[in-house]
């Protein structure tokens, strides 16, 4: 399975000879994404819409390109500004069904890695459910003093309506431009001029040619990596000592790249799918202390409390704030807006 998704990767970069043996299928796909964009348009499917904006967060590349980051500092940077913001996620490979709370007390394997890594950071109301509108709506109910709501992925999710959207691409842009399975993207890509369509975000330090554009939100490791017991160190003290990383995310080699380019030497790597539960994880102690990503740590913790998390840290750049708040400052300024 790692080999096929690995040449399936490698693919979607390029209009090679796999690309064009799969491209007859990405037809048919494509054709069925305009099929149920058209029966939503016409009203034979129902999208919904919450009392408070939405904000949703999502990609058309399929797999990681770095959204959970820009949750989290979105979130953190709301909250800032002083409003009372709620999270909304599929929750990803969780156990459960129907809607569910998520506490910085909860497991991963019920709730998904995400949703847990971002109540945690966030310390904010999250909740997780396949039906996003009928999340949405226990959410509030459950914390009506909520004005606005940060959905994490779901630009796909078209049964909850959203008042602004951002698109999250890397430095892979839009592959070769096809749709799955013979390109990486979820839908076909386009956007028009107007005031609804996504604003596009790159989360790498260069912008992909294409798409254009709109911000650069680049991630990068936090000065600290931290233990499971609150317990802090320097992630340039790990310079010079033996260590080995592991990453269960969409890029793990980007993850120990950027450990590299701090200069600290990995004794060894160990690269997962991702959202990994990490349960048949084999761990060498005589590798070194492990780093992991955050991602990573709200599960590795439960078996190894030892192991190093290393946020991925990112900063929203307030040009990109204001367009935000000033596509929903109409409806934060109505009654339903508190």
């Amino acid at each position: 399975m790692p080999d096929i998704r690995l040449a399936l990767q490698q693919a979607w970069l390029t209009k090679g000879l796999l690309a064009y043996l799969l491209w007859p299928v990405s037809l048919i796909y494509g054709w069925l994404i305009w099929l149920r964009k058209l029966l939503y348009r016409i009203g034979v499917f129902q999208s919904n819409r919450l009392p408070v904006p939405v904000i949703v967060v999502g990609n058309v590349f399929v797999g990681g390109v770095g959204k959970t980051p820009l949750v989290i500092a979105l979130v953190k940077q709301l909250t800032a500004q002083g409003f009372k913001v709620g999270v909304l996620s599929r929750g990803f490979g969780r156990s459960r069904e129907g809607t569910q709370s998520v506490t910085p007390q909860s497991v991963a394997l019920e709730v998904g890695d995400e949703p847990l890594l971002i109540a945690r950071a966030c310390q904010v109301p999250v909740f997780v459910g396949k039906d996003r509108f009928q999340a949405g709506l226990d959410l509030l109910a459950q914390h009506p003093q909520i004005q606005l709501i940060v959905c994490d992925d779901g630009l796909q999710h078209l049964a909850l309506a959203h008042d602004v959207a951002l698109c999250v691409f890397d430095e892979r842009g839009l592959g070769n431009g096809w749709t799955l399975p013979a390109g990486p993207l979820r839908e076909p890509w386009s956007l028009d001029a107007s005031d609804k369509s996504p604003i596009t975000v790159t989360t790498s330090s260069q912008a992909p040619q294409y798409p254009k554009t709109d911000f650069l939100v680049p991630r990068v490791l936090s000065h600290l990596a931290q233990q499971a017991d609150g317990t802090t160190q320097a992630l340039s003290s790990f310079r010079g000592q033996k260590v080995q990383a592991l990453a269960g995310i969409g890029k793990p080699q980007a993850f120990f790249d950027m450990l590299s380019d701090l200069e600290i030497s990995l004794s060894t790597t160990l690269a997962l799918a991702d959202h990994d539960d990490l349960r048949t994880v084999d761990i060498d102690p005589a590798m070194g202390a492990v780093l992991c990503t955050e991602k990573d740590a709200v599960k590795l913790w439960n078996y190894l409390p030892t192991a190093w998390a290393i946020p991925l840290v990112t900063e929203i750049p307030p040009d990109l704030l204001a367009r935000i708040l000033a596509r929903i400052e109409p409806k934060l300024s109505s009654a339903h807006g508190h």
